[in-house]
């Protein structure tokens, strides 16, 4: 997703804030704690006419002549690692994932980094890993399947007793070696209806467990045991109990499919997979539905079940203006979205 126009604190400088407006700082940077202007910053002046010279100075490469570099071209005299300063051999391809020009990407300070770019930090926390949410979503799944036991346990035991003279049956001429199907005990009318009964309830118990806590703190009982919280992409605020339903849709509605020879829980395999093969913000599916990242706490705030970063103060170049991130906080820096 892109990062709409506004005053962002600059990645290259904390303590200054710059317009983004939307493909590139543009203006004079101000202080991070001074109050930003309505809208984008006035037009700069145009630079004077350098004098003239018999030998004019050679500009860096995409920059207009006489005038300063554009926004992540390299400054006169500056090389990158795969670029040799002048008259010293021939300058090498810049790796991949940088743009053409050689510059780095918008917003990043001037150089190159070794391997792979860092990684994202929504609202200054870091990317909560593939174990914590794993461990933290069995937990909930415990909770929920004891509720089930003692809500849904009467429908169970009625659908057990529905089909069990049935697979008896089959279990014992499996064991005598009689593959034949005929005369074998069939479960009454009852048996579909329980099932659709049992799945209902299951769906519903998971959806009153997991929306409200959701939508009010971002955190249920298993991941404020883990310390992860789930967050917009967008503002550091509570989800909303619409982000919130939506979030829980994609993954705790396909319960209901489970009566299709198991196509739900082969649906919801996929979804808790999903955030192994999504990179830079490993989103699960249901967080791309609801545009949401799950961050990792500081370890001081899982219990209380913390804010953000920035609540907290410990966000870099954090203020009290309301758009205290960056837009490398919501975007990643090669300008892949999420």
């Amino acid at each position: 997703m892109s990062v709409e126009p506004g005053w962002y604190v600059d990645p290259a400088d904390p303590d200054t804030r710059r317009y983004w407006d939307g493909e590139g700082w543009i203006g004079a940077p101000i202080p991070v704690d001074a109050t930003p202007p309505e809208g984008p910053p006035p037009a700069e002046p145009p630079p004077a006419p350098a004098p003239t010279s018999p030998v004019a100075p050679v500009s860096a490469p995409g920059a207009p002549a006489g005038g300063p570099p554009l926004p992540g071209q390299p400054h006169p005299g500056q090389h990158y690692p795969w670029q040799p300063p002048q008259g010293h051999g021939h300058p090498q391809a810049p790796p991949p994932g940088w743009p053409p020009g050689g510059g780095p990407p918008p917003g990043w300070p001037a150089g190159g980094w070794p391997g792979r770019p860092p990684e994202p930090r929504p609202h200054g926390l870091p990317l909560a890993g593939f174990g914590a949410r794993l461990v933290a979503r069995l937990i909930d799944f415990a909770i929920v399947f004891a509720l089930n036991a003692v809500v849904n346990g009467w429908f169970v035991w009625r659908l057990v007793e529905e089909v069990a003279p049935y697979w008896r049956e089959v279990f014992r001429r499996a064991m005598a070696g009689d593959s034949s199907t005929d005369g074998l005990p069939q479960p009454s009318e009852q048996a579909g209806g329980l099932q659709v009964v049992i799945l209902l309830i299951a769906t519903a118990l998971w959806l009153a467990y997991e929306v409200p806590t959701m939508a009010s703190g971002g955190q249920t009982f298993g991941k404020r045991l883990v310390g992860v919280k789930v967050l917009p992409m967008s503002a550091d605020q509570p989800l909303g109990f619409g982000r919130a339903l939506r979030r829980w849709n994609t993954l705790g509605l396909p319960t209901l499919l489970w009566y299709c020879c198991g196509l739900g829980l082969l649906l919801q395999l996929v979804d808790a997979l999903s955030p192994l093969f999504d990179h830079p913000l490993r989103q699960a599916l249901h967080d791309k539905r609801a545009q949401t990242v799950v961050v990792q706490l500081p370890r001081g705030n899982r219990t209380s079940g913390g804010g953000s970063a920035a609540e907290e103060g410990t966000a870099p170049g954090a203020g009290t203006a309301p758009n205290d991130r960056t837009p490398d906080d919501r975007t990643h820096p090669s300008g892949d979205t999420p």
